[in-house]
């Protein structure tokens, strides 16, 4: 019977020495990701001028906005910075090699860096240099190799492989470049959202017809080219500025392609410029002479003209 008895207890602390073992593995293994993914090694203080501390900060790899000094205590990647009594005066604490913290780190010795980065772009070996292992790296890889594309910050996140903390960590660093409406082909319209070739076709011969976009919302001018779809790419798109568009210039033959023209108010336009003084000229004008409606003296008002 105390055999038994000593054989039941034994099996109980054993059991219970597994699970604390288990949850100390766990809880260590926690505290280790969430230290690697800040790379927090405290304790190395410089005090420096503010020049000398904006090029400390560029090596820390902090955005450029760090170097502007507020004065209110910022972070990234284990290091900050503050400002001191004087103005010229910035305290930095950087992360140190020797502290203690460094025991429990994982045994990579690969030194990970945060930098400016396209997630459609950059490189393998530079997305291990962010801290992605080796399969980590691959597989982002194999996902643009497929077709895949992050359009957004959001999405880079929405990776099975970027860990919350690594992605908190990287967020301020990417870099997505939008797709410029004035300059892009049909390929890179394409790939926006609700887009596809149909649409892809129209946004570049509309663009044609207009000699260049003059503001972005010139996009629901196109058929079925509605609120919806434009919300869905608003953030993503830019456009640089056209050229003017001469408007008091043009033949009759060139400005009647013009979307806001047409046929009948191009006539009308050439005759009221030989008729008024240039001084005259305006959309305003050719609104309150019949020439143009209110819709299309309102679009046309918008667009970069060339001066009269």
């Amino acid at each position: 019977m105390e055999r038994k008895t000593s054989f039941t207890t034994g099996a109980i602390a054993l059991v219970f020495l597994l699970i604390g073992y288990q949850s100390a593995v766990f809880i260590h293994k926690a505290a280790a990701t969430r230290i690697a993914s800040l790379r927090d090694r405290p304790d190395t203080v410089y005090v420096v001028d503010s020049s000398l501390a904006a090029s400390l900060l560029q090596e820390e790899g902090f955005p450029p906005a760090a170097s502007s000094f507020s004065g209110a205590a910022s972070s990234s990647g284990g290091a900050a910075f503050s400002s001191g009594g004087a103005a010229s005066v910035i305290t930095i604490r950087r992360n140190a090699d020797h502290s203690a913290v460094a025991s429990i780190l994982p045994k990579d010795k690969r030194r990970i860096e945060s930098f400016r980065f396209d997630p459609n772009t950059v490189s393998v070996s530079d997305l291990q240099r962010l801290g992605f292992s080796e399969k980590q790296a691959a597989s982002i890889d194999n996902y643009r190799n497929k077709g895949g594309r992050f359009r957004r910050p959001s999405d880079f996140a929405k990776s099975y492989v970027v860990a919350d903390s690594v992605f908190e960590r990287l967020e301020p660093y990417i870099s997505i470049p939008k797709v410029d409406i004035n300059l892009s082909d049909s390929a890179a319209f394409d790939a926006l959202p609700g887009i596809g070739p149909y649409f892809a076709s129209k946004m570049v011969s509309y663009r044609t017809s207009l000699r260049g976009y003059s503001y972005p919302e010139q996009l629901m001018d196109i058929y079925h080219f509605d609120r919806e779809r434009f919300d869905g790419l608003s953030d993503l798109i830019t456009l640089s500025p056209p050229e003017p568009y001469p408007l008091w210039a043009l033949p009759e033959e060139e400005l009647r392609t013009h979307p806001y023209i047409g046929r009948h108010a191009a006539r009308s336009i050439v005759l009221f410029r030989e008729n008024t003084p240039s001084s005259e000229w305006s959309v305003e004008a050719l609104f309150k002479a019949g020439i143009l409606d209110s819709l299309s003296a309102s679009r046309l008002s918008r667009c970069r003209l060339a001066a009269p």
